[in-house]
């Protein structure tokens, strides 16, 4: 039997026959808009609600905004973090700024992988983290995309060998088919694709799951939605997109 980790994201769950499967790395691609930050978030949360510390490396936005805007669905992290089972790697402002002074977890240098590395290391042995969310892997190698699938072999090798079974938001362009990075898609164990396309005159969100290693999935698209409360996969329906919509 596979041993899965429930992501408790409404229809996610359904989609993939159970979950995903224990310590798989997955990349969770999309354009602008798509939703993959709130998935990412939704996912830790549940984790938290499940009894399951989580990671949250932030690499694009300062963690005070990050905070906020996980409050605004319900999902209020400060007592986690306080309770120790929660943290959030602060790889974005490099400690300037009187807030970001407050943070446990920086990364002074965001531009040394190594060091960011080894600062979600710590954070993971000091919370014994079983989720983690990397928010977003591509910022990590978009001045140097040839190091793209290096970086998340390097990722994989820490996140998969510290059992957390984690999601690396990765970002591509609205007209980009492919999920963002050359090469990283065969280091990633599973990918989950976001889009957002204009269906019929009316901007649709749809979700599909292009490869879950150790496990069948749906392979059909699903369409869903973005509610108060997170993210609601349609696992029932499908959405057709492109010409023939």
């Amino acid at each position: 039997m596979v041993e899965r980790v429930i992501t408790g994201i409404s229809g996610l769950d359904e989609i993939l026959n159970g979950g995903i499967p224990r310590r798989n790395i997955v990349l969770l691609s999309g354009g602008p808009g798509t939703g993959k930050s709130i998935l990412g978030q939704q996912y830790l949360y549940n984790g938290l609600l499940r009894g399951e510390p989580g990671i949250l490396v932030v690499l694009e936005e300062h963690p005070v905004q990050v905070r906020i805007s996980m409050s605004q669905f319900g999902w209020d992290v400060r007592a986690y973090e306080e309770k120790n089972v929660f943290a959030i790697v602060d790889a974005f402002t490099a400690g300037i700024g009187e807030a970001a002074k407050r943070e446990k977890y920086v990364v002074r240098d965001p531009g040394d992988f190594q060091i960011l590395l080894d600062v979600l290391r710590d954070a993971i042995k000091d919370v014994n983290a079983e989720r983690t969310v990397v928010d977003s892997v591509s910022t990590l190698y978009i001045t140097k995309p040839a190091m793209a699938r290096s970086m998340v072999l390097q990722l994989k090798k820490i996140l998969s060998g510290m059992a957390c079974t984690s999601l690396l938001i990765s970002q591509v362009s609205v007209t980009e088919r492919g999920f963002g990075g050359p090469g990283v898609e065969h280091a990633a164990d599973g990918i989950i694709r976001l889009d957002l396309d204009e269906v019929e005159g009316e901007l649709k969100r749809s979700i599909i799951v292009w490869k879950m290693r150790g496990t069948s999935h749906s392979m059909k698209r699903h369409p869903f939605v973005i509610t108060n409360r997170g993210i609601e996969i349609k696992a029932v329906e499908t959405i057709k997109i492109g010409e023939s919509a």
